[in-house]
């Protein structure tokens, strides 16, 4: 790879939007690889390297963990998995996504019973929530 054709850490964070840190973790992490370095000692990103952590980016704003993305990174080349090694990957997510939704409406439903009755009390009263919390 020509230094031409490479990047710099600072061009690739720009160009995929994210910060230098960022892909310094994710190379640390083993999501990005580690670039070869220029005889200066610098970072050498091939261009690639742009779409792979937009990738990632995503992948996070769907909810995957690191060591999921890690995993379907390792999909993503792997031309012998089927689609359908992905799909069962995203349908456990979807899975994990509902009953997360399940639990935080559940809490949610006790946190507005519990501010209902923080307003029904007089300002010296003990905290309900407070109390509330004690109990459990």
């Amino acid at each position: 790879m020509s230094d031409e054709s490479s990047l710099t850490i600072g061009v690739l964070a720009c160009a995929a939007g994210v910060g230098r840190e960022t892909v310094r973790f994710y190379e640390r992490e083993g999501l990005l690889p580690e670039p070869p370095r220029s005889a200066s000692g610098y970072r050498r990103y091939p261009p690639d390297s742009v779409a792979r952590l937009r990738f990632i980016r995503r992948a996070q704003g769907l909810g995957f963990t690191l060591e999921e993305i890690r995993d379907l990174l390792a999909l993503r080349v792997d031309e012998v998995v089927a689609c359908a090694a992905v799909e069962s990957r995203a349908r456990q997510k979807l899975e994990s996504v509902r009953q997360k939704l399940t639990e935080l409406r559940r809490l949610k439903r006790a946190l507005e019973r519990l501010v209902a009755a923080c307003a029904a009390r007089e300002p010296t009263s003990d905290c309900p929530i407070l109390e509330e919390i004690e109990e459990r």
